[in-house]
C-alpha cells in the first residue's frame, strides 16, 4: 500500500508513543498550535490553523519558542 500524504511518515506510523507524550495542543492569539513543553517555554511543533495567513507569522514558526504565560492550553 502506498500513502500519498503531506503528513510526515513518523506521524502516520509512530515508532514509539512516548515520543509524542509531551506534545499538547494550545491556543496562541486564537491560533491553534501543537507545542512541546520545555520548562517555562513551549517549542512550536506544528501550526494547526486553517487560515493561510497564520503560517506567515514568524513568531510561531515550527521550532520557535513561546513563553507558557502567552498560550492557553486546551
Amino acid at each position: 500500500m502506498i500513502i500519498h500524504s503531506i503528513v510526515p511518515h513518523e506521524h502516520i506510523f509512530p515508532a514509539n508513543k512516548d515520543d509524542f507524550s509531551n506534545q499538547t495542543e494550545c491556543i496562541w492569539n486564537n491560533i491553534p498550535l501543537l507545542v512541546e513543553q520545555d520548562g517555562h517555554k513551549c517549542k512550536v511543533i506544528r501550526i494547526m490553523s486553517s487560515n493561510p495567513s497564520d503560517y506567515l507569522k514568524s513568531e510561531i514558526q515550527p521550532g520557535s519558542h513561546l513563553y507558557i504565560n502567552e498560550v492557553h492550553f486546551s
